[in-house]
């Protein structure tokens, strides 16, 4: 477990990094609405394969990779937490894509909340009263805008309990996140190619079709995917861990005002009640992490 040893100029030069590609990644995504969900994350998959490998051959760090490889234990983990990440990108893509990105920000507004509550649930780790009225309010928000629309707002929740389960599980894969990383698209490269295979040979792929600047979107979905991990597992690092849980609102703040202010959804009366409460709700539970830190350090 990271130590509370202090900041560094360097870790928040790469976590703010992170957190802000990660804010303007909807404004990427947005570029392939006319492209499929699951052949976007395909191309997620395999065009990350190379920048993380290059990564790890500079780092020189190839042979925790190759162990994992070899362990079955490990690679079923491996499997576990790709299986998590790719639905987890599959579901941020098209709730991007589809006018949703409000409800992607909502998800990840309630993921670090979901995450204490899952350390509850499953851990069994004790709640503090602030947590508990935290957890309250993200849960009455969520209420609020199912009784409103009448539906239950399933791409917040799909993003929150996905991204939340792959946290748990990435925390149980013995291997440095770099090399994890690369485990789980290398894990998922060859569902990633049939199934672009598959498109192709029934024409309905969008890859290499005559439209350029389409290809060289999805070209960089790699880099786009694979750089805000990157960056994010170097600064997490060098950070404390109460300066991660605050800097982690960047991105969905960010994805809130492009959703808002650029791609002009729908801010009704609902989500006026209901995001003051998870903010609200962030604000105690941020407050409580950090008053805890204090005391145990």
């Amino acid at each position: 477990m990271q130590q509370d040893t202090g900041d560094t100029p360097a870790g928040l030069g790469f976590a703010i990094s992170a957190y802000f590609l990660w804010g303007f990644l909807p404004l990427y995504m947005k570029m392939l609405s006319h492209v499929g969900p699951v052949e976007v994350v395909a191309h997620r998959v395999i065009w990350s394969v190379p920048v993380a490998g290059l990564l790890l051959i500079v780092l020189r760090r190839t042979k925790d990779l190759m162990e994992a490889l070899r362990t079955p234990r490990m690679f079923a983990m491996g499997c576990v937490t790709a299986a998590l990440i790719s639905v987890n990108w599959g579901i941020y893509v098209w709730a991007i894509t589809s006018g949703q990105a409000l409800d992607a920000a909502l998800g990840y507004y309630i993921n670090p909340l979901f995450s204490v509550a899952l350390g509850a649930l499953l851990l069994r780790e004790k709640l503090t009263g602030a947590q508990r009225v935290a957890i309250g309010l993200a849960g009455a928000a969520v209420a609020v805008l199912t009784i409103s629309a009448g539906a239950i707002p399933w791409a917040a929740i799909g993003l929150t309990v996905s991204w939340g389960l792959y946290a748990l599980a990435k925390k149980q894969l013995p291997i440095g996140p770099n090399q994890g990383f690369l485990l789980e698209v290398l894990i998922l490269l060859i569902p990633a190619l049939c199934y672009l295979i598959l498109l192709s040979v029934n024409g309905q792929g969008r890859f290499l079709v005559g439209d350029a600047s389409t290809d060289w979107l999805l070209l960089g979905c790699g880099a786009v995917t694979a750089i805000p991990l990157i960056l994010y597992a170097n600064g997490a690092k060098r950070l404390r861990l109460s300066t991660i849980a605050i800097l982690q609102y960047i991105a969905p703040t960010m994805i809130f005002l492009t959703a808002v202010f650029i791609f002009n959804e729908p801010f009704g009366q609902a989500r006026m009640i209901a995001f003051p409460m998870i903010w609200a709700a962030l604000v105690i539970y941020s407050a409580s992490m950090i008053r805890q830190m204090r005391q145990t350090a």
